[in-house]
């Protein structure tokens, strides 16, 4: 990592990856008066996200870094929401994150966070911390190992990611549900925005955190409410079929930066 010192006149921030969660944070950031660098695949989002006053880049992580020397060489945040998803090859996320890896590595920084995912768990009955070693998802884990291996890194594993219009019961109008007997371990958007900002500003050192709200629903109970609050169709029935009992514990983030969600149960999101 150079050793430039990033300006004390200059507040600025990298989104790499400007999806969902990606433009909540450049937006709650923005507003309190960061620069923003946001990344993305798309020309049409680059101009979109210009004009929304952020510095647009288009980077591709698997075909290589042919845009990263427009970028500053220092950073006070590096928000890393680069996907490990499962329709990938190996070769292509070995590729991939070997790319965010070597960009990151020619920047200065104070604080990096990596979103990966409660997917790393197995699907089995059990109860799930952050010291859970067995049986995890390689693919994520060994994303999580390259950008770990990152200095001032945390990693962030999201449990299932609700908020504005993205409402569970909207996925099952209609439809024979299969998982109702499962818990619920989601996470409300605001609470993931809150929690990387708090990241940032925040001592904490390297370190992995599940980010799932504390309360543990059924998916069937999730359902109901939500297609009750939104006046969204039912399901046509439930039918238990996969009904493994995996709750994903995120107390060690609420413990160690002092954060009470907004949003503890997902009966309320």
């Amino acid at each position: 990592m150079k050793s430039t010192m990033l300006s004390e006149r200059v507040r600025r921030v990298l989104i790499l990856g400007g999806g969902w969660v990606g433009q909540d944070v450049a937006a709650l950031l923005y507003s309190d008066g960061y620069e923003v660098w946001i990344s993305t695949t798309s020309l049409d989002k680059v101009a979109v996200f210009k004009g929304l006053g952020y510095h647009g880049v288009c980077i591709d992580f698997d075909e290589g870094l042919k845009e990263q020397q427009v970028l500053p060489d220092s950073f006070d945040f590096v928000l890393n929401s680069i996907p490990a998803a499962s329709r990938n090859t190996k070769d292509v996320l070995d590729r991939r994150f070997r790319n965010v890896q070597s960009l990151l590595q020619q920047l200065v920084f104070k604080k990096h966070i990596f979103l990966s995912s409660i997917g790393v768990y197995p699907d089995k009955d059990g109860l799930y911390d952050e010291e859970w070693n067995d049986e995890l998802d390689g693919r994520l884990l060994e994303a999580e190992q390259a950008m770990g291996s990152l200095p001032l890194t945390l990693i962030y594993r999201l449990g299932g990611l609700f908020g504005k219009e993205r409402i569970f019961a909207k996925y099952f109008g209609g439809r024979l549900c299969q998982t109702g007997d499962q818990p619920a371990n989601f996470v409300h958007l605001e609470d993931v925005t809150e929690l990387i900002k708090l990241g940032f500003l925040s001592l904490a050192p390297p370190n992995v955190y599940n980010i799932v709200a504390p309360i543990h629903p059924t998916k069937k109970e999730v359902i109901l409410a939500s297609a009750s609050k939104y006046g969204l169709p039912l399901p046509t029935g439930f039918d238990p079929v996969t009904s493994h009992q995996k709750v994903v514990l995120g107390q060690k983030i609420m413990d160690e930066l002092g954060y009470s969600y907004k949003y503890p149960s997902p009966l309320y999101f």
